[in-house]
């Protein structure tokens, strides 16, 4: 068994201007009901590390050894322990910490999820939850990762109207 471990310290850092840049992942999965009818859409959010802070999507801060795909990945790992296929960008967000007075510059991914790790980095430290889009937004401590996942909900209705379009038209007739 191999043993990952979470980076440390920010000395690899990105920013621009003045901005620390962070990236992560909406994970999600289709989940069969128990009638098998039908599939749900499901995304997984994290703990805080800090009790009542409510639940997120994982993220953390992109370095400058690594490109942001390849970050975006490594964060999810270590704070989710989910493995899976990362998706076109959904975009890239501003905002400042409700903490402290420190400004951020953050992208976000959607990510198939294809494995869910037994352990992983931040076993230890936070918990998963696997939820509906309406339980995550209702339950996501950043507007910020609200606004992601509107983008994503919007991005896989236009995805699933394509395909009803493309059948509605039917097979090609030569």
């Amino acid at each position: 068994m191999v043993v990952l471990v979470s980076r440390t310290g920010r000395h690899l850092q990105r920013y621009n201007k003045g901005r620390r840049l962070v990236v992560g992942c909406i994970p999600y999965r289709y989940r069969v009901t128990p009638l098998g009818d039908e599939e749900k859409l499901e995304v997984l959010v994290i703990s805080s590390q800090k009790k009542g802070k409510g639940v997120f999507f994982p993220k953390g801060g992109w370095e400058s050894d690594e490109s942001l795909q390849e970050a975006a990945l490594r964060e999810t790992e270590e704070e989710a322990g989910v493995l899976g296929n990362l998706e076109h960008s959904l975009g890239t967000w501003y905002f400042k910490s409700k903490n402290r007075d420190n400004f951020y510059e953050g992208c976000m991914f959607p990510l198939l999820v294809e494995e869910q790790l037994e352990y992983w980095p931040e076993k230890d430290i936070r918990q998963r939850f696997w939820m509906s889009v309406t339980e995550a937004r209702e339950s996501c401590h950043y507007l910020w990762m609200k606004d992601a996942l509107d983008v994503f909900v919007s991005r896989l209705g236009s995805t699933k109207r394509k395909i009803e379009e493309a059948e509605i038209v039917g097979p090609c007739k030569l």
